[in-house]
């Protein structure tokens, strides 16, 4: 397939030029992640199902890509202060481990709610953990108090262009392994890994469709698409721990413009997938990871004759950190 241009990329944060330079920028350090099928999940969906397995990226999630070019973007008088990002867990742990490999300091705001095993991978990775209260606006703030005082460059975990590049070198990947897909679903949160795969997507074959995969307790995006404008939640209300963040500035115009609708799903739906998963393809994925299976065994997109021919499907599993406590928990309610 042979790219198309994209006449109004200057309106966007990035496009399929700078996704096509983080994927010379990061190929060294990245995992071209494999593409799994199932016969028995075919046939439960209906469709054929590729899964582009992100949770066996490096650091358990495809956030590794937008930390790594977001890092290696960085000139050297810049990098040597150091990063600072605010995240509840796959984007910490990623530019933490981006960090390490560049050999500079990363500093990481974490809220109290987060994941341990998230937190455990910070750690791992040589992250400095830095704990802020559960909710934006102290994240927010505690990281501005860390930049102002140490000097370090922020890395919004999803609004930056860097970022949004990155993770756009996943659908690079997956259309070349699986060119006969004609709809990709992409989990949705911050907007970051749907804005680069949109785009991507859409430059390569503007025939295909994007949807993403949203909780109905973290529906924002949804609500954003259907107002024609950014919608945030006074709570949230989801297992998915990794989809609770909300659109931004440079996110939501992409998504606006790219991204055909959004699938929503409950609680129950994403455990079992996960379950799915787990028995089936024989991958761990977390909640997050596991939505998009989710939505298309969901009635939500099999009663919707928009969709009724996606018949080549690739889902993202786009992370494998599982909170295993809460997961038994749910298992058992």
């Amino acid at each position: 397939m042979e790219e198309k241009s994209q006449t109004t990329c200057e309106k966007y944060a990035a496009d399929i030029f700078s996704i096509r330079e983080a994927q010379v920028r990061i190929k060294s350090f990245v995992h071209r992640t494999p593409v799994l099928s199932s016969e028995t999940l075919n046939s439960i969906a209906g469709r054929k199902l590729l899964f582009k397995c992100e949770c066996f990226q490096k650091g358990g999630a495809f956030k590794f890509r937008g930390a790594c070019n977001a890092i290696f973007s960085l000139d050297d008088g810049l990098a040597a202060r150091g990063v600072v990002t605010h995240s509840s867990g796959n984007h910490a742990a990623a530019l933490s481990l981006a960090a390490k490999l560049r050999g500079i300091p990363a500093y990481i705001v974490i809220p109290k709610n987060a994941p341990k095993c998230k937190v455990e991978n910070v750690k791992r990775y040589g992250g400095n953990v830095i704990w802020s209260e559960a909710n934006m606006q102290s994240r927010e703030e505690t990281a501005a108090k860390v930049v102002k005082e140490t000097g370090a460059v922020l890395v919004h975990p999803y609004n930056d262009g860097r970022i949004i590049s990155g993770q756009g070198t996943m659908a690079l990947e997956l259309l070349e392994q699986a060119p006969q897909i004609d709809t990709i679903i992409v989990p949705i949160s911050g907007g970051g890994l749907i804005s680069g795969v949109a785009l991507a997507a859409k430059s390569i074959n503007p025939a295909i469709r994007v949807l993403a995969a949203e909780p109905i307790g973290a529906n924002d995006a949804a609500q954003s698409k259907t107002a024609g404008r950014i919608i945030n939640l006074a709570e949230t209300n989801t297992i998915a721990d990794g989809l609770r963040a909300f659109l931004g500035d440079l996110t939501w115009p992409i998504v606006r413009d790219f991204v055909d609708d959004v699938i929503t799903v409950d609680d129950k739906e994403i455990v079992e997938a996960m379950r799915l998963c787990y028995e089936i393809l024989k991958v761990a994925v977390e909640p997050s990871g596991a939505i998009g299976l989710a939505a298309v065994l969901s009635d939500n997109f099999r009663r919707n004759p928009t969709w009724k021919d996606c018949s080549h499907i690739g889902i993202v599993l786009s992370g494998g950190n599982v909170d295993l406590g809460v997961l038994w928990d749910s298992f058992n309610k």
